[in-house]
Parts: structure tokens; sequence; C-alpha cells
């Protein structure tokens, strides 16, 4: 997907089928070429030890966020926690006993048209997007709001921004 533009309106969204976990739109899904992206193992490794509809929404939001921008780079922060970086945090994982925790560090200034959002609203540094076992992700809107975090990083970081307005 080109740099600022998102994704179309109505586009696909996710429901999680253990065993199929690299469904991604833009390019490398339209092209039925597999999406591939340098991995960090201990990213994998987080993953693995979840349950497999846990692994499913995890692989998910991973393919989502590398296609957001060929530059997300991944790692793991604050000694286990899986982070999307570039120029900045973008997002974070985190299991829990019945959903997974996607925390968008956007400090609440990315718009949310589609109300993907769950949790942290009035959070002036990240807000939540949890995801429950059969639920499906909103790729479209999940994507966009990926691009424009990535932007605002480019652009020196929401907290930057924050202050130019």
């Amino acid at each position: 997907m080109p740099d600022g533009q998102a994704p179309e309106p109505g586009g696909q969204q996710f429901r999680y089928n253990i065993g199929l976990s690299k469904r991604v739109a833009g390019p490398a899904a339209d092209s039925g070429q597999p999406m591939t992206y340098p991995t960090d193992p201990r990213v994998d490794a987080y993953i693995e030890a979840l349950p497999e509809w846990q692994q499913a929404i995890c692989r998910d939001v991973r393919d989502l966020v590398h296609a957001a921008d060929p530059g997300v780079v991944e790692t793991i922060k604050r000694t286990v926690r899986p982070y999307f970086v570039l120029e900045g945090n973008i997002c974070a994982l985190l299991a829990a006993k019945d959903h997974v925790n996607v925390f968008l560090y956007d400090g609440a200034i990315v718009p949310d048209p589609e109300c993907i959002i769950t949790a942290g609203h009035q959070n002036s540094t990240a807000r939540t997007v949890a995801f429950r076992r059969g639920e499906p992700i909103n790729a479209p809107a999940l994507t966009a709001m990926f691009t424009h975090i990535i932007a605002n990083n480019r652009a020196g970081g929401w907290r930057k921004i924050k202050r130019t307005r």
C-alpha cells in the first residue's frame, strides 16, 4: 500500500480459522504469494506459547502491521512483550485469558471512525483493541490506524504532533 493511503472501505475482515494465519490485505495477498518479512524468534516464541486461537489472532495482527509498511521491525520490550516499531512504537501484543490486546501507541490522536478501540479512550499514550475468540478483525480499519501511526512516527511522533496542535 502506498505511503499515506488507507485501505478501501469494506475491505477484508478476518475470522480466526486455526491454521490460516497468512491472510493479509494488500499486494502480497493480491499476488497470491504469502507475505514475508523478517521475524524476531522471541516474538515467534511468544506467539507459539499461546493457545491456537490466540496464535491466529497474533499472526493476523503481525501480518497486518508488517503489511502497513515494509520497514516495520518487531522486537521484545518489557522482558516478554512483542512490539512493532518504526521510528517509534506502533503497537504491542498482550495475550490475556480470554482475549488478545493490541496496544496502539498513538497518543489518542489517530482517528477511529469504525470504533474499533475497545479501551483506553482517555489514555494519553496508548489505546487498546481487544480481540476475543471468533471475533473478526476489521483489517482495513486496523491497517489504516497502523498506517496513520507510522506516518505520525515519521513526522516526529505523536508527542511532537500534539505539542504543535
